[in-house]
């Protein structure tokens, strides 16, 4: 009988390196971080200083994941194959994957996906952000070969969600309740009868829980609460009931301040309501576990050192990625907090002819329209900073500085007025 769930891999890492590095690496880039993450170009008034954050761009989950898509393109040339979604929040990886034959599946208004016509011939990847216990589930019943790319921060999340449902927790995930990764991680508490789940987007949301939770004047009523949170809690949520044993959990990519500031908060707001009850234990009423995976922190620690270096801040930040992408939108945000900032979903929406520059606007939903800005770079000699979210590859941020410097007239060829 033939294999059909496959997560580690189909050892064909040296078949499809050189097309890897080919489409994704930048030497533009890697010579920038050799120089110390620093290099500057031009002279006089039309010099620009190009400073990188000391963690950008690629994680090792979505290295593997993007990997692991070449890989089952060339393990399985003769066959359809699909992608639950997107395998990442980036449209240049994704555009390159329908170019090589993956056929994207995509879910109805309800975020149902259809998989009436796959059968055990075909192939199908699941992304890195992961798949609902639904979705999972309808896909083995089709018999296709399923590849699954998962990341281990995920699953670890996951693994809390679970844990909390079993103990008869209420998870309550600090995420975006349309995200890809919150659906799939809030919907691991139906592997336990009684699991249930909150989403909540910020700490506004999460105060809305709080007072409820201990009965403040100007909480919302149970109707208006049930109302408010319909589309963000599992089927028969009853806050009178489910608010009483809290375990928090998050979406991997959220701010971890914000993350663990809730988590904070909320425990308090039990420990308020219920401290006083006899027998209180505050174990069997609370649990959190900081669920935010290394590779956000380390990018987040990153462009917060980069930002707040008085000394040489940069005039300008290019935040580069995914408008849809949740770390490379909260990179943004961190950065406008210090200096002008561009969030950017591709290289290419810089113009160097026409001066000008395409950008979502920090902390703006990730489906706001684009902004153009003529005579973005500011006159005389600046620092421009670069990061770019998880999902971006190198040669992405390498082509924003070269259209940097175009815009600049600085050819590429001058290496730096420190020369």
């Amino acid at each position: 009988m033939e294999q059909n769930y496959f997560r580690r891999g189909f050892g064909l890492r040296k078949e499809i390196e050189p097309l890897i590095r080919s489409e994704y690496h930048s030497a533009l880039v890697d010579r920038i971080r050799a120089h110390g993450y620093e290099e500057t170009y031009g002279h006089g008034r039309e010099q620009v200083t190009v400073r990188l954050a000391e963690e950008f761009g690629f994680c090792y989950g979505v290295d593997r994941a993007v990997d692991y898509a070449y890989e089952t393109r060339v393990k399985f040339p003769d066959r359809r194959v699909f992608l639950l979604g997107e395998i990442i929040h980036n449209p240049h990886v994704n555009r390159r994957l329908t170019e090589m034959g993956v056929v994207f599946l995509h879910a109805d208004e309800g975020g149902r996906f259809d998989f009436s016509a796959l059968g055990p011939d075909d192939v199908v990847i699941l992304p890195a952000f992961g798949a609902t216990v639904e979705d999972f589930r309808r896909l083995q019943e089709t018999g296709a070969i399923l590849v699954d790319t998962t990341c281990g921060s995920v699953l670890n999340v996951w693994k809390r969600v679970e844990q909390y449902a079993r103990d008869g927790f209420t998870a309550l995930v600090h995420g975006k309740h349309y995200h890809e990764e919150t659906r799939a991680t809030a919907s691991q508490v139906y592997r336990w009868p009684e699991g249930r789940f909150l989403v909540v987007r910020d700490m506004a949301e999460a105060r809305l829980v709080m007072d409820y939770i201990e009965g403040k004047p100007g909480a919302l009523t149970r109707e208006a609460f049930l109302e408010h949170f319909r589309e963000k809690s599992s089927p028969g949520f009853d806050p009178d009931l489910h608010l009483q044993r809290i375990g928090v959990a998050n979406q991997t990519t959220m701010l971890s301040g914000d993350s663990l500031a809730i988590a904070a908060e909320v425990g308090k707001a039990l420990e308020r309501r219920y401290g006083g009850d006899a027998g209180y234990d505050a174990a069997q009423r609370f649990r959190s576990f900081d669920t935010i995976c290394s590779a956000t922190q380390e990018r987040q620690d990153a462009v917060v050192k980069l930002v707040d270096d008085e000394a040489r801040k940069p005039d300008v930040m290019l935040v580069i990625g995914g408008y849809n992408s949740s770390n490379t939108n909260h990179l943004a945000v961190i950065c406008s907090r210090s200096t002008v900032t561009y969030h950017i979903a591709d290289a290419r929406c810089i113009d160097p002819e026409r001066r000008t520059i395409r950008f979502k606007p920090s902390g703006t939903p990730f489906d706001a329209p684009e902004m153009e800005a003529e005579d973005w770079l500011p006159d005389g000699p600046l620092v421009v900073g670069l990061t770019a979210g998880a999902s971006t590859p190198n040669n992405k941020i390498g082509e924003a500085v070269e259209l940097l410097l175009r815009t600049r007239g600085i050819p590429l060829e001058e290496p730096a007025a420190a020369a």
